[in-house]
């Protein structure tokens, strides 16, 4: 007989509601990590979700034979998904930082996670019945109506509390932690009378085994990823930090040239180099600034450099930069050799900086600008991929003075052509008139722009005629950077990209992943 069976019944359920939530906190976990170690968010999400539903219906097959030893095998299963599953993230990552797997390593994690997740009902339905018997019906819906709260409050709790306060790698581990205790400590209580002391005590020691293993890895978790992230990077990383957003790291070494060589990665993927960053941001700036200027508006281009050229300009009354992550803005106002690099630019009383979501603000946003400058990271996901979408653009229209020249960078005519010449085809698609244009940097090698106005015809490629000293780029070289060659020119087999067909997103995993 199980003693004192209402509370039992209410601390099973309680355990139920706690390994759900767990359970679904390591399918999150995952999720997340794929989208910022390889992006293409869809396809990772697809991955790990199918995975883990076929090998939970797997485990619950599996668990069949061993529902007469519920106790003892619930015990083994959560004791073994605690360990799996917290450190899953911590061990992907460092495969991924170490070895260069990533993905057939996150597909037996994510089987075997959802393997001992599966196994978990048919036992949980046996223990349940054996403290109070009750119809098969009525059994079923108590407890998967809390197995589902739980997956609710664990999917809540994901990217509102674990995130922020402890981050991907230690999130993972403290869920561990959770699951051992909730898993093992609590039912072994309620089944104390039921099970053998040798049986409780190995259980016991066996958990304990787990939570202090789970916990060495919390206590070496900072180190464990500095010195993995280090290997991701040529350079010495000189600051690192993982936002809600993205990973943003910052290396700084000394370049061929002699000169210190800053270099600026969000999730993995270079954003600049100091050594040759002018030659992107001058080809990027100046030359939509060659009409009206009172009021310009930038939409990313946290680093405040494109912002540093336009502040060059006395007439420029007026600057709204629009970046979604504040965490970057914060490092480029506070963090002195990014400070030094765009002239403290963030703290001109000209700029309003607003963090917010690029797309979402513009469906909000009022007045007139007289030069835009789009400055996002490609598209390689579908979180990106909305702003270089026909949609984003003619919101955009909304906002723009008569006149008004903007410029978005566009990736790569050479390495990714249809992804270039897609992104010059949504714009022209939501009313623009286009002037391509491409210049070189050395850290990225030819690299793409595209110059658009809402006239009828091109927008005539120039600098201003009171443009300042500049150290790349003069009429010659920008008259040039219009002139594309044969097998680089605009193309026919590619598609604008909208909301609901994205098709940048595939032109740019399939170019990319190829360099």
């Amino acid at each position: 007989m199980i003693a004192r069976p209402r509370l039992a019944r209410f601390l099973l359920l309680l355990t139920v509601f706690l390994c759900a939530a767990c359970g679904l906190v390591y399918e999150l976990a995952l999720v997340a990590l794929g989208g910022y170690l390889i992006g293409n968010t869809v396809l990772q999400t697809s991955l790990v979700l199918s995975i883990m539903v076929f090998a939970m219906g797997v485990g619950s097959l599996a668990a069949k034979p061993l529902q007469r030893r519920a106790v003892g095998a619930f015990a083994l299963v959560e004791g073994a998904l605690a360990l799996i599953g917290g450190c899953s993230v911590l061990t992907l990552y460092v495969l991924f930082a170490v070895l260069g797997v990533y993905t057939s390593a996150m597909v037996v994690v994510a089987f075997v996670v959802g393997l001992l997740i599966g196994a978990e009902i048919p036992l949980l339905m046996t223990m349940l019945q054996r403290i109070r018997r009750q119809e098969a019906g009525g059994a079923v819906a108590d407890m998967f109506a809390v197995d589902y709260l739980g997956a609710l409050v664990g999917g809540l709790c994901f990217p509102l509390l674990l995130l922020p306060t402890f981050g991907q790698l230690k999130g993972a581990l403290v869920v561990g932690i959770v699951n051992a205790v909730a898993g093992v400590a609590v039912v072994l209580w309620i089944f104390r009378r039921q099970t053998r002391r040798l049986v409780r005590v190995g259980l016991l020691a066996g958990m304990a085994a787990i939570v202090a293993v789970l916990s060495t890895a919390y206590w070496l978790a900072d180190d464990i990823e500095v010195t993995a992230r280090q290997r991701l990077y040529r350079d010495p990383i000189v600051h690192a930090e993982r936002t809600p957003y993205q990973e943003i790291v910052l290396t700084r070494s000394l370049a061929f040239t002699g000169d210190t060589d800053l270099r600026l990665f969000l999730n993995g993927d270079l954003q600049f180099s100091s050594v040759d960053e002018y030659r992107y941001h001058e080809a990027l700036t100046h030359p939509a600034l060659a009409g009206g200027r009172s009021r310009v508006l930038i939409l990313g281009g946290g680093d405040g450099l494109a912002l540093r050229e336009v502040l060059r300009y006395d007439d420029v009354r007026r600057v709204t930069l629009v970046e979604l992550d504040p965490a970057m803005t914060e490092l480029a106002a506070e963090y002195g050799p990014l400070r030094e690099l765009n002239a403290d630019a963030l703290s001109d009383p000209r700029v309003d900086v607003v963090n917010d979501d690029a797309f979402n603000w513009l469906r909000g946003a009022s007045g007139r600008y007289d030069a835009v400058l789009i400055d996002f990271p490609d598209p390689e996901d579908t979180a990106t991929a909305k702003l270089y979408s026909v949609e984003f653009y003619a919101m955009l229209a909304n906002v723009l003075a008569p006149d008004a020249r903007v410029v978005v960078q566009s990736g790569s005519p050479f390495f990714a052509p249809r992804t270039y010449w897609s992104i010059d085809a949504s714009i022209r698609q939501a009313g623009f008139a286009t002037t391509p244009y491409q210049v070189d940097v050395p850290s990225f090698g030819n690299w793409g722009f595209t110059l658009a106005t809402l006239s009828p015809d091109p927008p005539d490629l120039r600098l201003p005629a009171d443009v300042p000293a500049l150290h790349f780029l003069d009429e010659d070289v920008l008259t040039a950077a219009g002139v594309f060659p044969v097998d680089r020119r605009a193309r026919d087999d590619v598609r604008a990209s909208t909301l609901m067909d994205p098709v940048v997103v595939e032109y740019a995993r399939g170019e990319w992943r190829f360099d």
